[in-house]
């Protein structure tokens, strides 16, 4: 197993194209382990109070037009 320390030498190493490769990978692969966190969240019920509040902000007429 590498250490974090060669996968960046390894990274500083890459051509352009394939660190672009890479950018994009990781930044779907961020996008994706959010997506799951915010549905177990969802599902664990941990934005229940969070919505609520903005429910009945909406119905108190507290809420802006975008």
């Amino acid at each position: 197993m590498s250490t974090l320390v060669e996968i960046e030498a390894a990274i500083e190493r890459l051509p352009r194209n394939d660190f672009q490769q890479l950018r994009e990978w990781i930044a779907e692969r961020d996008h994706e382990q959010w997506d799951q966190q915010l549905e177990a969240d969802v599902a664990a019920g941990r934005l229940d109070q969070f919505a609520q509040e903005a429910i009945e902000d909406f119905q108190a007429g507290r809420f802006k037009d975008l």
